[in-house]
């Protein structure tokens, strides 16, 4: 555990949402894998973190899905500060907001200042969605017609793995290329910013559309963490106060690069003429 510890990047604060613990879509060993390679001195559960909606349905829950509760437990217990501001699909722990379960705090959303002195709202985003709002039976079917796009997925990036093509999201795919999706994606982020103005904050920090974003609009930072299903993204804060969309399959295919063309050099130090030993 303590080499662990040693390998981590230390980061002032992440955010992570919408990990979705208890489907089968939820990509639970690169999540632990990023929790052992990042550290931070407060996180931020923005919601959707279990799935209480499938788990209603069927249960699910494998090792790996436990695996990351005890991580992040143990991270608790090492003095790091968590904050859970639960979203429509874990809305069953908006009964016990201002609670504690195992050091973790239940909040309905939080105002964070980062290191930099800029305030930014947190909050899941759910409350901001006119679907899940008024029309609670759609956002169930539409739940249910994700649950199968990621199937597709499932089935359609093993045949690309095969080929030696990159992974390619169905779902992500038809969210951003059918017009009324991406009109409520927008519309999404404007309230989602009007809010943060309205309570005087400088940005807002929000997930549940799974769509990882770091712009501005009027003149609010607005940024979004993304998902564990498709894209496993999260938001960190630096110790300046900077804030960064990390895209953790980028990076570790980055590092594998990384590692291969230190390999490569090597061998061709190797290889070089007079590197041979003297018997």
């Amino acid at each position: 555990m303590a080499e662990e510890t040693e390998k981590a990047i230390r980061v002032r604060t992440l955010f992570l949402s919408d990990m979705h613990l208890g489907t089968k879509g939820c990509q639970a060993g690169l999540l632990l894998n990023f929790l052992r390679d990042y550290d931070a001195d407060e996180i931020y559960l923005v919601g959707d973190i279990v799935d209480g909606w499938q788990l209603r349905s069927g249960w699910y829950w494998p090792q790996a899905h436990n695996d990351v509760v005890q991580k992040l437990l143990r991270k608790v217990r090492k003095g790091t500060t968590v904050v859970y501001v639960p979203g429509n699909h874990d809305e069953f722990l908006r009964d016990y907001i201002g609670t504690t379960f195992g050091g973790i705090e239940i909040a309905e959303s939080r105002i964070h200042t980062a290191a930099d002195g800029k305030r930014y709202l947190v909050i899941h985003g759910d409350q901001f969605d006119m679907v899940v709002r008024h029309a609670k039976w759609l956002a169930y079917l539409g739940d249910g017609a994700y649950t199968l796009a990621l199937s597709i997925n499932t089935v359609l990036n093993k045949v690309r793995r095969r080929l030696g093509l990159a992974y390619w999201s169905l779902s992500a795919w038809a969210k951003l290329k059918v017009k009324n999706a991406v009109n409520f994606i927008g519309k999404f982020e404007e309230f989602l910013a009007a809010e943060a103005r309205r309570v005087g904050a400088d940005g807002v920090i929000c997930g549940h559309i799974h769509h990882a974003a770091n712009r501005e609009i009027d003149g609010l930072r607005y940024l979004n963490t993304g998902d564990w299903v498709e894209s496993c993204t999260a938001i960190v804060e630096h110790y300046d106060g900077r804030m960064e969309v990390l895209h953790y399959p980028s990076l570790l295919r980055a590092r594998e690069a990384e590692a291969a063309a230190e390999r490569i050099a090597l061998q061709q130090q190797d290889a070089a003429p007079g590197r041979r030993a003297v018997a």
